[in-house]
């Protein structure tokens, strides 16, 4: 089916596999789910009992586990409808269909998706729900849903705004500050999405894509991103001037410093960005300014 790389060879060795499996499924990107798993359910939802208490509850070693192999999945399934894709726009990062079989991808998929449902619905029937849906999506996400504008950046964003929920779906707190955080991913998330719909253009538009920048152009984009951004920016004032009228000093600190001024340097790069390299970068001042908005739940 894809004759412009020749499939991957049945009888070679497993090296090359295991070497590429962190890559397949995103080992950073898991590595900083796990990290705000660990945060909202420690310091943010149980902040007086002992931390190393609330990680070791073996409930919540099930949901991460879960929430992590669906993701994984995601990741996998992902690269498995955009082989042609990414053979234009990361030829070099490209693991399905040259270093892995597709059919092996797509059964990786299927039970690393089933057995994180599994073990969620064991938890609960809510998180069974919610996992389902989640590992739903992100099929959804890849077979369709990242190919209309607006569309799959949104389902990202809810994405990633239900994984900080995980933790409070479980324990049912009525924590309204994991509720803000998960609002400030959402936002966030969707203008890292934009910003990479606007890199990817080139092989998005060469494979039946509509997405954001092929519907509307990219300055209208921008400013679909710079309105996300607009709103992300009004809410961590809002909550920096909250912590402050309460002498909350060391994280209403934390955000002003970390979060919001770079946030601020992010919508700068942003009105500028006409080139390619200039998206990639606003995609890692995202990641950056996301991990330091999860760091934040150590001071919550």
């Amino acid at each position: 089916m894809f004759s412009a790389r020749p499939n991957p060879d049945p009888t070679a060795p497993a090296g090359p596999l295991l070497r590429a499996l962190p890559g397949l499924v995103r080992w950073p990107n898991l590595a900083i789910m796990l990290l705000s798993l660990v945060l909202v359910r420690g310091p943010l939802l149980q902040p007086g009992r002992p931390f190393w208490q609330a990680l070791l509850a073996p409930s919540f070693g099930l949901l991460v586990l879960a929430a992590l192999l669906v993701a994984a999945a995601g990741y996998i399934i992902n690269d498995y409808y955009d082989v042609k894709i990414d053979a234009i726009n990361r030829p070099d990062r490209l693991v399905v269909g040259r270093v892995v079989r597709r059919r092996h991808a797509m059964l990786a998929h299927v039970v690393l998706s089933g057995v994180g449902v599994l073990l969620a619905a064991a938890l609960s029937g809510r998180l069974g729900l919610v996992t389902l849906g989640a590992a739903l999506l992100l099929w959804g996400y890849s077979a369709r849903f990242k190919r209309v504008a607006l569309v799959g950046n949104v389902s990202i964003g809810a994405l990633t705004a239900a994984l900080v929920l995980l933790p409070e779906l479980q324990l049912l707190t009525g924590q309204k500050a994991v509720w803000l955080y998960a609002l400030a991913a959402f936002l966030l998330t969707v203008v890292r999405e934009i910003a990479k719909d606007i890199e990817d253009m080139r092989g998005d538009a060469q494979h039946d894509c509509h997405t954001l920048p092929l519907v509307w152009g990219v300055a209208r984009s921008k400013w679909v991103a710079g309105g996300f951004l607009a709103c992300l920016g009004m809410l961590v004032i809002g909550v920096i001037y909250h912590l402050l009228a309460f002498e909350r000093w060391a994280l209403g600190a934390w955000l002003l410093l970390l979060v919001l001024l770079p946030l601020g340097g992010l919508a700068r790069l942003l009105w500028r960005a006409d080139r390619r390299r200039h998206f990639r970068q606003l995609s890692s001042w995202c990641k950056g300014i996301m991990l330091a908005g999860v760091l934040s739940m150590l001071l919550a």
